[in-house]
């Protein structure tokens, strides 16, 4: 279900996936078919780790790659997470043929 909340979304960001929802900064937002697979990615992402675990592992990924790369932008662009969403979200058909846990390639 998609959403439309510039409020949930963070600064600096346009959308974020929160099982089931995802929510998009503005309402055109909901035609860019790009943004849209990318945030299907971790839709997907989500629900194989069973939502909660996801959340945990990205959060430690997350500080980790702040501690290595001692920038916010830099660690939230290598969390295998985003690195396979950011990777693969030009690819419309990828989660027609994309393998679980596919986000461990990318760690």
């Amino acid at each position: 279900m998609i959403l439309v909340s510039k409020y949930i979304v963070p600064k600096g960001y346009v959308g974020v996936t929160i099982f089931p929802f995802v929510f998009l900064k503005y309402k055109a937002l909901k035609e860019d078919v790009v943004l849209l697979n990318h945030e299907k990615i971790h839709l997907k992402q989500q629900l194989e780790l069973l939502i909660i675990p996801f959340f945990v592992i990205y959060s430690f990924e997350f500080l980790i790659r702040l501690l290595q790369y001692k920038r916010w932008s830099l660690a939230y662009r290598n969390i295998s997470f985003e690195r396979e969403a950011y990777f693969q979200e030009a690819q419309l058909d990828y989660l027609k043929y994309r393998r679980l846990y596919s986000f461990l390639k990318y760690l």
